[in-house]
């Protein structure tokens, strides 16, 4: 149904005016400037505007109206678009502010407004944006300043400010657009719809967005999954910063901000995520021009030595190899350059090169079957030909299977040469740090469109048990649970440590003679989040001695601590040694849902902040990279000739405990620290659980 939003043979403005400087006379204008369609006015005050018939209201148009765009009070809006459903309008563009962003009253308007659409079967675009500009059919149904020049780039933005500057911008460098959409509050119409949107569209090859949020992320990942399995997505997110973020009492609430939840779904569906503006700009110039790497060997031409060891530095950090050039490549650069000139990579050409010697080595190193992508650098000297080399770029451009990206560094002395790229839609970096990213984007999507999803492994598990425990607990208004509840892992088939809870120091007595020495005891308490802070761990606990020593200093430190805390005993454990601690946690994000954590474990998790995060459910390829991604890898996996850890035993512990939290919505946070790994093929061990139930 939306083909008709973008391909519209007839659309209406409601709201349309005569005075300069009103929305409704811009988005009329350019409608006029522009479509070549049938355009309505409608406004009770005018019979003509801009030689147009106008008419009162939408109901009297005898034209079947394919998109409408609402430009009026907000308090009118509801009941126009209600004119419009009994129209047999099918789309609307409401450009109209004055709804959520502007109070409760708003939000009720909102509301309203998406109600009757949904009545009527209307797609509704906004409230509150610019409206949209589609290139292949000429229609500007929006109050920005001129139309977008034609292109193969697809951009949705959240912000209409964001939308103006990006078109200035954009007519600056001669880039392009298919489609141009302001998504403004997203009441009906979201991302997910546009990107699916973009992704039919023949039109469109790379798709780009400026986010400040998603409506419905699970759904986000689906549908980017398959989106960017047949085009480069590359969104910025903002928002990024911990300011103004909720309590939390769990390490993984502690360490998981809504931005990591951001990085893991993008990373979990094959997004690009830009880190600002200007690199989302800097990527889809290249992905709009350039074809796709088959690899990461890249070659450096450049006519200054230093810009090439600039550039060869930041393929290092941007994790591009530099190409070992062919034995053929070299010969021919040997007998048709300088001798001066160096012909490995970085090939530099030297200060007085010339464009015929550009030519000669860009021809070489294009042929070079080691060769998956060429920067070339220019800086400008008093010999340079910055507007030949410019042109030999954009011949080869149009022939080369593989990207061409150029950093033609200066100002004044290189307008010319930039001007004949922008031109040719070839994207020029001022820096040639911004161009290796650029080129490290293009390869990393090889990779992306290349990724397979498998499917979630099947988990045999208790859900009786479990859900047995949380009534239990909900019904007595236990939000936290602790230790008590090692059942619920048990229930997934997760290992857990040999443990009895007990109420006093005689019966830790009793309970450790039974379980044999040496033991650990923990404080049990549903007020104490982080025992080890308050005093309420004791390891190592050798004989009865030890543990009537051990009881009575550990309840003074708590006690001392938190002389409030509701203390309902202590848990005997059996120690386990020869191990490594790590933690595996969950925070319940509002966008993505549950988010799983892993990392380090024990005491220091929150100093290190040595962790990884996905979105559940989380595959088995998913877990591998969760505990493959932290610094600390190499701890597990054997560093220095040590024997590894059993990491398998922890990647099934991540699925079940994906699984589990998603299985039991009720569970907010969920904390597993430690969880020790054992030796290769001995397993791993749940020795502490801490976990936050949801209020009903």
């Amino acid at each position: 149904m939306l083909e008709k939003m973008f391909n519209a043979s007839s659309v209406a403005v409601i709201g349309a005016s005569r005075k300069e400087g009103k929305v409704g006379n811009s988005v009329l204008r350019n409608l006029v400037n522009d479509f070549d369609g049938n355009i309505v006015p409608v406004n009770p005050n005018y019979e003509e505007i801009m030689g147009l018939k106008c008419y009162p209201n939408i109901l009297d148009v005898p034209d079947n109206i394919d998109l409408a765009v609402i430009v009026i009070p907000a308090k009118f809006v509801p009941e126009t678009i209600d004119e419009c459903g009994r129209a047999g309008v099918k789309n609307v563009v409401v450009i109209s502010a004055g709804f959520k962003e502007s109070g409760v009253e708003g939000a009720k308007l909102e509301r309203k407004s998406v109600e009757t659409a949904h009545y009527y079967c209307i797609r509704m675009l906004g409230p509150n944006c610019l409206g949209l500009i589609d290139t292949s059919s000429n229609l500007n149904a929006s109050f920005a300043t001129f139309m977008a020049h034609k292109g193969n780039i697809g951009l949705m933005s959240q912000s209409g400010a964001v939308c103006t500057s990006t078109l200035d911008w954009a007519d600056k460098n001669k880039v392009g657009f298919s489609k141009f959409i302001s998504l403004g509050n997203k009441a009906d119409l979201s991302e997910n719809d546009f990107l699916q949107v973009f992704s039919d569209d023949e039109s469109t090859a790379v798709i780009a967005a400026y986010l400040e949020g998603v409506k419905n992320g699970p759904e986000f990942i689906d549908i980017a999954r398959k989106v960017t399995k047949v085009k480069p997505v590359v969104m910025v997110k903002s928002g990024r910063t911990s300011a103004g973020s909720r309590a939390v009492s769990s390490h993984t609430g502690t360490l998981a901000g809504s931005d990591e939840a951001y990085n893991a779904a993008f990373r979990q569906s094959g997004i690009i995520r830009a880190d600002s503006l200007q690199e989302m700009l800097d990527y889809i110039r290249a992905f709009s021009s350039q074809p796709i790497p088959e690899g990461k060997n890249m070659a450096i031409l450049t006519n200054a030595g230093g810009f090439g060891i600039l550039t060869a530095d930041a393929c290092y950090n941007e994790g591009l190899s530099m190409a070992s050039f062919d034995e053929s490549t070299i010969q021919v650069l040997r007998e048709s350059l300088p001798p001066n000139c160096n012909i490995y990579n970085p090939v530099d050409l030297l200060g007085d090169a010339s464009s015929k010697h550009y030519k000669i080595a860009l021809d070489a190193l294009l042929n070079d079957p080691h060769v998956d992508g060429v920067i070339v650098l220019t800086s400008p000297q008093a010999m340079t030909e910055v507007d030949k080399v410019a042109e030999i770029i954009v011949d080869k451009v149009k022939t080369s299977d593989k990207p061409i990206l150029c950093s033609f560094v200066g100002g004044t002395q290189v307008f010319e040469g930039e001007k004949i790229l922008n031109d040719h839609s070839i994207p020029n970096y001022p820096f040639p740090e911004r161009a290796v990213a650029s080129m490290r984007t293009l390869s990393t999507y090889d990779s992306i469109r290349k990724q397979s999803y498998s499917n979630l492994p099947e988990i045999t598990a208790d859900k009786e048990t479990v859900e047995s425990i949380i009534d239990d607990a909900t019904q007595s208004k236990r939000l936290t649970l602790g230790l008590e509840s090692l059942d619920i892992l048990r229930a997934y088939g997760i290992p857990t440590v040999k443990t009895k809870i007990v109420k006093n120091l005689k019966e830790a007595i009793k309970a450790c003679k039974q379980m044999g020495y040496p033991v650990a005891m923990k404080i049990v308490s549903p007020d104490i989040s982080h025992k080890t802070d308050v005093g309420g761990v004791r390891l190592n606990l050798k004989n009865a001695d030890d543990v009537e020593r051990a009881y009575h200093t550990m309840m003074a430190d708590v006690y001392r601590y938190m002389p409030d805390a509701d203390i309902t005993g202590v848990q005997i454990q059996e120690m386990v040694s020869g191990g490594k601690e790590v933690i595996i946690g969950m925070n319940r994000d509002v966008q993505f849902g549950p988010l799983i954590m892993f990392g380090m474990g024990g005491i220091y998790v929150e100093l290190l902040k040595d962790v990884s995060f996905n979105v559940a459910p989380i595959n088995k390829d998913e877990a591998k990279h969760m505990v493959s991604t932290i610094k600390t890898y190499p701890v597990l996996a054997g560093i220095r000739g040590e024997k590894p850890y059993d990491i398998n035993s922890v990647v099934d512990t991540l699925i079940k405990v994906s699984q589990l939290v998603v299985d039991f919505p009720q569970i907010l946070e969920l904390d597993i620290n430690p969880l020790v790994v054992l030796p290769d093929s001995q397993g791993c061990v749940a020795m502490d659980l801490r976990l936050t139930l949801r209020e009903e």
